[in-house]
């Protein structure tokens, strides 16, 4: 209909408004104009790919379906409206004197020292959006503080208070009053807004499609300087179809549901397992999509359950009935650590790959070691004020492998990179964005300290309000555990029955439903045995049982514990044994490396050699999926021992050496009489020393672990605060005291209170939830960003580039050519 209206002219705009820039450049620059209507183009072009109902929170924003993607891409697009301002006109000294031939003045001080434009269109949209919308002013002034974000952080009352210029000038305000009438004009979105505030969900979610339609729309590369079309809105015709192009060469593809139609769990499971005919599917992935199959609205399930049951593919199917039903855009796979991320990221290229229409969809891997800017070199041409490069640095980092994982519609990660969503850290709203309406899975939810607990529970509360799905994955959970990660859900967990394990609990609109009649395989029964904790005594345990071959692991709580036992074994083991050293701190390319060979050595379709023995820490007891004939563990929280266990005779084989035909789990420190030190052997530091306690405690009387009946009582009566057995003497109990649960539960409060006071909480009131919240930075980005908001706690880690050093200078490898720290890094070297 836009052809039948009269038709808008920039040439015949008024000189001052006209003049006015936004990007220096060739002549003129980009007009301010222009580049509004560019970025709102691309916020609408990027909703129209999505899904309809990723657009859910149009009835949050009190806008009608069909008319809301015209609405919030015109929000979008008012983003930079406070670039009218002296004293950010004044930053390009060409731009300044184009503007002051056209009238505008810059003889006042006063009014050149506001310069933020973020600032500035905060404060000025909370004065003329009530005028341009008729709309509330407490929503026009939450939809103000989000556009007016996308440089990062949410703006202070003091920020937005000093955006207005002072002493300005009536010319400025003429102009910016025919900018936006004009830019309005343009656009015209239809419908009224019936809703009087936003709820803190929807104002991020507004602030990210903001900076990511900002980002895109200032790159010279797609959309080139100056007015394209003097009809304006044949310019935004236009500047849509620019965005679309920009957004295929991105990978940006329209929505499309992996399956359209529903198929048989059957077919899907043989899809996924690439077999050539379907596979008849687990109990547990059977009843888990039955379960689902009654849910109403975006659900929470939640899967306890043993190790090789085929959570990970119950998953997949959950996503598949969930996007076909729900339409959510993807999936997040959060991963405890890189490596179980590498891992699961093979598993869901297959799976993508399967399910794929004609082209696989883009699935993303967040590395922490692969900050390569490779995918979006084009991006390096969005340049910010006064002809610096800071925009594009933004836009870059999150166009790049690490982070493109939370934008694009299917990754597999690191929860951490997850959790920095729920933080005051720079463009923590865009990871929101990226979240919203997708299936979220966090796999291994046991594995975490009670501060990322508090953290995860924080991500529930705001993927809730965001319209996602999420699926919980774990071994096992304590029953508190439990029932915080529902509390977040919004459900009360107190209507829960005492469920048998293994279980299923699923939380929707209606509230809890569960499954706790499932059957699981048995286990072959495992036998517990101990020895002491010196490199040497498990040394001797290893040589032991490798005697008569077999494939074994030692898994060991701290890297410098692994080196140990590694060199040892080097000097002592036996000619043929294949000795194999896994742990997470080394350079990211050999452990990529070093995770294929372990892969290789001891997967499921492995070259198995006749006898092989791993050294890894925690990296080994999560998500790989690997086998062993035999276990060496550090004395560990049950929980994670348990973990452990499952990689005992985890594979079906024909034969496995006699002495190993019964799975053993050595455990070092389980021996009678004294707790072993847990100082000395570092593990109080890895682990909580109440935990480890408790676990030995428990434990030392147990000879045979029958999984999976075992796993819920022993992690239970771990956590649970109970009474120490009867076999514990007086003596015992009294050394134990040192590790009490008073003092657990005390060291767990103040860990879960750290993480209550750090996180954002998505039903905050939007006027206080960034209180006391400071502004930081995710680790490993520089001290220049301000505090370091961290995910785990601990001494943070510090990411290095080993470089070699000659005469002829420096390289990343000894046959590498060499190259000037000095000068700006080839986009090869640049990490």
């Amino acid at each position: 209909m836009d052809d039948l209206k009269d038709p808008i002219l920039f040439s015949r705009l008024h000189p001052q408004a006209a003049i006015l820039w936004a990007k220096s450049g060739e002549g003129k620059g980009h007009p301010l104009l222009a580049h509004m209507l560019d970025v709102a183009a691309v916020a609408e072009a990027i909703l129209e790919l999505e899904p309809t109902t990723h657009q859910h929170l149009a009835s949050q924003f009190g806008l009608a379906a069909e008319t809301a993607p015209r609405w919030l891409a015109t929000l979008a697009g008012l983003h930079d409206v406070g670039k009218a301002i002296p004293g950010f006109q004044a930053k390009w000294p060409q731009g300044k004197e184009f503007d002051k031939a056209h009238g505008l003045t810059f003889d006042r001080a006063a009014s050149l020292r506001s310069d933020r434009h973020d600032w500035a269109s905060t404060a000025m949209l909370k004065t003329w959006l009530p005028e341009l919308t008729g709309a509330d002013f407490l929503w026009c002034s939450q939809v103000a503080e989000a556009v007016g974000a996308h440089h990062g952080y949410p703006l202070t009352q003091k920020e937005i208070e000093d955006g207005l210029p002072r002493r300005e000038g009536r010319v400025w305000l003429q102009a910016r009053q025919v900018l936006l009438d004009t830019y309005w004009a343009v656009l015209s979105p239809s419908g009224e807004v019936t809703v009087d505030e936003l709820a803190l969900p929807a104002i991020n979610w507004l602030a990210g499609l903001t900076a990511i339609a900002d980002w895109i729309g200032s790159n010279v590369e797609w959309f080139s300087l100056g007015i394209r079309h003097d009809d304006l809105r044949d310019h935004y015709t236009d500047a849509k179809r620019l965005a679309h192009q920009a957004l295929m060469a991105i990978g940006w593809r329209p929505f499309a549901p992996l399956l359209s139609e529903p198929e048989p769990l059957d077919r899907q499971l043989g899809r996924m397992l690439a077999a050539d005919q379907p596979v008849m599917p687990r109990a547990l992935q059977q009843q888990g999509i039955a379960l689902l199959q009654t849910s109403q609205g975006p659900a929470l399930l939640l899967v306890e359950a043993p190790m090789g049951e085929g959570k990970t593919e119950l998953a997949f199917m959950a996503h598949l009935h969930l996007q076909r039903t729900l339409g959510h855009r993807g999936f997040y796979l959060a991963l405890p650590t890189q490596a179980t991320g590498n891992a699961l990221f093979a598993r869901a290229r297959l799976f993508m790959d399967a399910f794929a229409h004609d082209q696989a969809p883009d699935l993303q891997l967040i590395h922490g070691g692969a900050a390569r800017q490779e995918m979006m070199a084009a991006l390096n041409d969005v340049w910010g004020e006064n002809g610096k490069q800071s925009e594009g640095v933004d836009a870059a980092r999150w166009f790049s492998r690490r982070k493109r994982p939370l934008i694009a519609p299917y990754g597999v990660g690191t929860i951490d990179q997850a959790l920095f969503s729920v933080l005051n850290v720079k463009h923590h709203f865009v990871r929101l964005w990226g979240l919203a309406n997708r299936v979220v899975v966090l796999d291994e939810v046991h594995a975490y300290d009670t501060y990322t607990e508090g953290l995860i529970e924080a991500l529930l509360r705001w993927l809730k309000g965001l319209g996602c799905s999420v699926v919980l994955m774990s071994a096992t959970l304590p029953t508190q555990r439990r029932d915080g990660l529902l509390k977040a859900w919004r459900v009360d967990p107190a209507v829960l029955p005492a469920l048998a394990y293994p279980r299923l609990v699923l939380a929707d609109d209606r509230g809890l439903a569960w499954d706790d009649q499932i059957e699981s395989r048995e286990m072959a029964p495992v036998r517990l045995a101990g020895c002491g904790t010196t490199p040497e005594d498990l040394l001797c345990v290893a040589l032991e049982a490798l005697a008569h071959g077999g494939c074994g692991a030692i898994i060991v709580n701290t890297v410098e514990r692994a080196q140990q036992l590694y060199a040892l074994l080097k000097t002592q083991a036996l000619a043929d044994l294949t000795l194999l050293l896994f742990h997470a701190r080394f350079p990211a390319d050999e452990r990529a490396q070093r995770e294929a060979e372990v892969l290789a050595t001891f997967g499921k379709e492995g070259k198995r050699p006749a006898r092989a023995l791993l050294v890894a820490t925690q990296v080994a007891e999560q998500s790989l999926d690997i086998d062993f004939d035999f276990l060496i563990s550090d004395l560990a929280p049950v929980d994670l021992l348990l973990q452990r266990v499952g990689r005992l005779h985890r594979h079906q084989r024909p034969e496995r050496p006699a002495p190993h035909s019964q799975p053993v789990l050595t455990v070092a420190g389980l021996l009678p009489g004294e707790l072993p030190d847990l100082a000395t052997t570092r593990w109080r530091f890895v682990y909580d020393p109440y935990l480890l306690a408790m676990t030995w405690v428990r434990l030392l009387d147990e000879t045979c672990l029958q999984l999976p009946r075992d796993i819920d009582r022993l992690v239970q009566a771990v956590y649970g605060g109970g009474e120490l057995p009867d076999s514990v003497d007086e003596a015992l109990r009294q050394y134990i005291e040192e590790y009490n649960y008073a003092t657990y539960l005390a060291t767990q409060q103040d860990k879960r209170q750290r993480s209550y006071n750090i996180a954002i909480r998505a039903d905050a009131d939007p006027g206080s939830a960034y209180w006391n919240k400071p502004r930081g930075h995710e680790e490993g980005e520089g001290e220049e960003m301000g505090l370091a908001n961290c995910t785990r706690l601990g001494k943070p880690s510090v990411t290095v580039v080993p470089l070699f050093v000659s005469d002829k200078g420096v390289a990343v490898a000894p046959d590498a050519d060499p190259f000037d720290l000095d000068a700006p890094l080839a986009p090869e070297l640049a990490v």
